[in-house]
Parts: C-alpha cells; structure tokens; sequence
C-alpha cells in the first residue's frame, strides 16, 4: 500500500513535552499542573511523573539521529509553557527559548521540518491557581505566550499547531478529573472548552504575523462514530455520542457555532460565550489535524441516559483497551472531508500501545504494533485514493514515554526506553516503518532485523 501515497507526502513521528522532555526542574522551567497533579496521591500509577521521562531535554542530538535513520521528513512535538513563562505570563525565561532555538536548529539541520505544539497540557500552574482554563483569562495569557515562542522560532518553523485535543483538556482535566489539573464538574469542562478553541482562534493571527508564510493548524482527538443496531435509538446515540467528541470541536472550528442539539443538552452551563467568540474561533486553518485510535461504537441506554459505549468481541484491542479498527480511520478521513472539507489533513496521532519487552538478545519485537501501523496506513491510503487531501502521517510516538495518568506503564514507542539506563532500543515496528517510507518513496528498501 506505500505506493498510493504522493510523493511529497510527509513521514513524521509525534511526542510532547511533558511526555518525553524530563529536565522539569531544570533551566528556570516552571511548575505545570501535571507536576502538581503527579504529586497529589493516587493520581497517576505508582506515583510517576515526568521529571525525567525520556531526558530528551538533554539527548535530543541522539533522538534525532534516530529520526534520520528512520527517514522522517518532519517531528511533532510541543513546547512546555512553563519553560517559556514559568508562571504563565510575564516574565520570559530565556533559557527556555534558547532549548527550543537549538532544537529546531538541529531538526533543520538534519532536514527535518518541525512542527511544535503550542500546548499539549502542560499548562503553567500559575495559571491554574489564578483559575486555569475556566477563566477568560488564560486564553489571553495563551495568545501572550504564542507571540513569545513565534517571535523567536518563526523564521524556520513552517507549520504550527496551536492545541492538542480541546476534548481532552476540557473533559478528561475538568469533568472526569482523571488528568491534571483534577477537577470534576461539567460546567468547567464546558468553559474549558470555550476558552481553548477561544485561544486557538486568537493565537492564528498572531502566529500568522510573527511566522510569516507558516501554516497553522488544530490537532483534535478524533473517532468515527457507529451504531450498534440500525434501530433508531442507537443512530441517535451514536450521533449525540459524534456531537460530544466531534462536532463540538469541528463545528465552531470552521463556522458552523456550537452545535444546536449539544447546546440545548448541556444548558444551562455553558458554554460562556462572548460577542465575537464564534468569528475569533472559525479563523480560516491551513491544516486540520486528527488523532485516531479507535472508533465508539454506541448504544442507546434503555434508561435514557447518557449512550453507551460497546466492545465488539470479535475485533481485537491494545493495552490500553481500545478496539484495533482501521476503517474507522478511513471512515473518519472521508466524513471530514465531506463535512467540512478542510484545505489539508495531517494524521498527527496514531499508534498503539502494547506490552513491549527486550528478548535475552536485545531486542525488541512488536509484531502488534507493525500489524496495526501496516492496517491503519492502509486505510490512509485507501482515504489519499478517494481524494481526502491527507498530507501527512505521524506516528504515535517516537518513544516509549510517561503516559498520563498510566505513568510508564504503557509503552506506545517505536523506540523501546529501558527506562533505569534511558538507552534506546529500536523496536521491529522502527525498522517497519522505516522500510515503509522508503518504499513510499520509491527508494531502495532497506532490510534490517529487529
């Protein structure tokens, strides 16, 4: 299937700061509310955090010869707020700048492009005390914080992407309290929401005038939603459950406003929406990023409440539980385009966690993880077929890193981290993809045992 991709597709992997960087105390950076949040008990699995993760704060020369071995064209990754303003607005941290100037240098320097994420959630807790996302606020100090960073990185960065998963921040941080900053009520997780789409759509021209000819773009947490039954109860499930996770985002994003029907579910709380909020957050985008893992199949609940999310037996699942359904990427490629027929589409997440091990000689082989990559680029491809304008693919992730609330637990690298050494291991889904993008590109394909 590598043959039905363009030639001037893009190959890409994808981490974020909090993630991979370590080094949290380091340089002037700032606390964030994952370190807050990672150090309140029972929070995050076995009390991890991401003070050290990876330590790409000092070994990225080494990761990004391992992304020159792979063939990459380009590396997504997030810049930490707290780095840049260690207490949110104010006061710039110029060795924080400086990480990211060399940085982006050395990806340059390798013929890598770069595309940084403005935020990935690792908000300054200093923000967070003053109200975090709730507050109007902070989708201010957003846009302060996004003039910094384009200021200094503009003249090389080329793409931008301003949020990872609105959906995730809002609902995940604010209404089910499993990630940071905790907090577990629907009408901060409705103001959240406003106010990250709020500071997206603020920061697309400041980006635009500080990072002159650069593209800028959203990268959502996307699924295809499917009924369980053709019954009219579970269509309508499936689409209230599409209109929570997708339309919520995707309609106000390109002009449609909040959709009626989530609107009247959710009033009274929200969202809190100002005179010219829906024009600042329907900015035109140069590029619409998806994230996909797995698709909802729904349910109507016979006792009218919220729909309910099914397991098909017959299909298989990761680590983390999620169901392996690589049409539904397709699906999902096809219906963004017929809906809202963005001007481009990057994948900017996709992969899979599974429990990753070292053979006695070393080595590290995921046959899973290559099954799935080889199964959901091929609906990728089969989307580039039927014309969907996806211009590029980016692996999740890079390397095995700090997840969340699962702490290092889950292991979703192409890069196997023994994590008492921090040594490197390329996994056989590594040399897998590299051999993909080779052959995508019509090279000599290379062969390696993993």
């Amino acid at each position: 299937m590598a043959n039905h991709f363009p030639t001037d597709f893009l190959w890409g992997a994808a981490t974020a700061a909090y993630q991979i960087e370590g080094a949290a105390a380091e340089d002037g950076r700032g606390e964030s509310i994952w370190d807050r949040f990672c150090a309140t008990p029972g929070k995050v699995r076995n009390g991890e955090s991401g003070a050290v993760a990876c330590d790409f704060y000092h070994r990225y020369p080494e990761d990004i010869a391992l992304m020159r071995r792979l063939g990459l064209d380009a590396f997504r990754f997030s810049i930490a707020w707290p780095r840049i303003l260690p207490e949110g607005r104010g006061r710039v941290n110029a060795a924080g700048l400086d990480f990211y100037d060399r940085l982006v240098d050395e990806l340059l320097a390798n013929g890598i492009q770069p595309f940084p994420t403005l935020y990935h959630w690792d908000l300054p807790q200093a923000l967070e005390d003053a109200g975090g996302w709730p507050e109007r606020a902070t989708a201010e100090a957003f846009v302060e914080y996004a003039e910094v960073v384009a200021s200094r990185l503009g003249d090389r960065v080329k793409h931008w992407i301003t949020h990872n998963e609105p959906w995730v921040v809002a609902w995940l941080g604010h209404a089910l309290g499993v990630h940071a900053p905790g907090r577990t009520s629907t009408q901060d997780a409705l103001s959240a929401s406003h106010h990250v789409l709020l500071s997206h759509g603020w920061a697309v021209d400041v980006l635009r005038r500080e990072s002159p000819g650069s593209e800028v773009g959203i990268a959502l947490a996307l699924t295809h939603t499917y009924p369980a039954s053709e019954s009219e109860g579970d269509r309508q499930a499936a689409w209230w459950a599409d209109g929570s996770f997708n339309r919520w985002y995707l309609d106000p994003l390109f002009g449609r406003g909040y959709p009626d029907d989530m609107v009247e579910h959710f009033a009274p709380q929200g969202p809190p929406v100002e005179e010219g909020d829906l024009e600042a957050i329907a900015a035109p985008l140069d590029f619409l990023g998806a994230n996909y893992y797995f698709r909802q199949l729904v349910q109507e609940d016979p006792d009218g409440d919220r729909p309910i999310l099914v397991r098909d037996p017959d299909w298989s699942f990761t680590a983390m539980g999620w169901e392996v359904y690589p049409d539904g990427l397709h699906d999902l490629l096809v219906r963004l385009r017929t809906d809202y027929d963005p001007p481009a589409i990057y994948i900017f997440e996709n992969g899979a966690a599974y429990d990753d091990v070292r053979g006695h000689d070393g080595e590290v082989r995921d046959p899973e993880r290559q099954a799935y990559l080889d199964e959901h680029l091929a609906a990728v491809g089969r989307a580039v077929d039927d014309g969907v304008p996806v211009r590029g693919y980016f692996v999740w992730s890079l390397l095995d890193n700090f997840e969340w609330a699962e702490g290092y637990w889950k292991r979703f690298g192409i890069v196997y981290i023994d994590y008492p050494t921090l040594a490197r291991v390329p996994k056989g889904s590594f040399y897998w993809y590299r051999n993909f993008i080779a052959e995508a590109r019509g090279e000599q394909e290379w062969r390696a045992s993993a």
